[in-house]
């Protein structure tokens, strides 16, 4: 049985700066009950811009928080609940600009919010070519992530790499070292377009911890734009203890 809608909304226009990282730097946010989920054996990060559109929680339309930006850090795990395997992923870092979003979230959902000053900005910039950024000011400078994208959309490869990036439909936050969270997201597969310029710049130590830093100074291992869809976020429930293993 489904548990209820906790979130509905349209992601727009969405952002993944994809960066390997070593597997020894994710395992203290790995929530238990779940492992890494690796792509070709790489341990992968994603720094995620995008937008919140036409949101309710809880069917409803909250004054002042319907249209809004989020850039977030994130990984990918499974889970095995007995019966199959479960991709999902799990958030480091999520800014917005309503401060109302981390109070509702970090609680509920023992999410990872906060909320500071945020902006986009979308602009044609040729007949094929648009360039969408997302800011925010952190310590009063702004940081940003950008892409230049030739907006002739394709279908997503079966199994290929912007797949396992987009398509991971659970979420999964560690409550404690004995219980996780565990909520669906769901959504259409996404349509894509051809990232032909990309640029992240922001001060990766102060926003994400040192720990990051040799990482996401890099060039990114790739880098992914998906038109986006309407999603629903469903009730998350609690994770207890593991489930026999499967292959």
């Amino acid at each position: 049985m489904r548990q209820k809608r906790f979130l509905t909304a349209r992601w727009d226009n969405l952002i993944m700066m994809n960066y390997e990282v070593d597997p020894k730097v994710l395992q203290k946010h790995l929530p238990p009950f779940t492992e890494l989920d690796l792509w070709e054996g790489k341990a992968l990060v994603s720094v995620v811009g995008f937008l919140f559109a036409d949101t309710k929680v809880w069917g409803i339309k909250w004054p002042f928080h319907v249209n809004f930006e989020e850039v977030n850090l994130r990984f990918y795990v499974r889970h095995f609940d007995g019966k199959e395997w479960k991709r999902g992923a799990v958030f480091i870092s999520e800014i917005v600009p309503k401060r109302i979003i981390p109070v509702i979230a970090n609680t509920i959902y023992n999410e990872h919010y906060i909320a500071m000053p945020m902006r986009h900005s979308i602009k044609v910039e040729s007949d094929r070519l648009t360039k969408y950024v997302y800011g925010w000011k952190f310590k009063g400078e702004w940081a940003e992530i950008a892409v230049t994208v030739d907006c002739d959309y394709t279908e997503m490869l079966p199994n290929g790499p912007e797949q396992f990036i987009f398509e991971h439909y659970w979420g999964y936050n560690k409550l404690n070292d004995l219980q996780t969270l565990e909520y669906a997201v769901e959504h259409p597969s996404w349509q894509v377009a051809k990232v032909v310029d990309y640029k992240l710049t922001m001060d990766v130590s102060a926003t994400y911890g040192e720990d990051f830093v040799p990482y996401l100074s890099k060039q990114p291992f790739s880098v992914f734009f998906a038109k986006g869809s309407e999603v629903v976020v469903r009730v998350a429930g609690k994770i207890t203890g593991p489930a026999v293993r499967g292959v």
